[in-house]
């Protein structure tokens, strides 16, 4: 009997890339976590320890900033021009 397999070409490694997920995933925990101690730190502050509602002006900010920083680590990923 003859073997009707075909073979397939070699993929490409992709272990680099689940690294660069699990590094992504534990990049922005941290972040998150740290975000969440700093703010709730400072709403301690207050007198009710309760935090003041958040203008949507800064929520605004907050977003732009994280998306600013979003697109640059994207724009680290392409090749450099030559």
């Amino acid at each position: 009997m003859q073997n009707n397999l075909q073979t397939t070409p070699e993929t490409p490694d992709t272990a680099w890339k689940t690294r660069t997920y699990a590094l992504g995933v534990v990049a922005g925990a941290v972040m998150g976590l740290l975000s969440a101690y700093m703010f709730t730190r400072a709403a301690e502050e207050n007198e009710d320890g309760k935090p003041d509602a958040i203008p949507t002006g800064t929520l605004i900010g907050i977003l732009l900033s994280v998306l600013g920083l979003i697109r640059q680590i994207a724009e680290s990923g392409k090749p450099k021009k030559k």
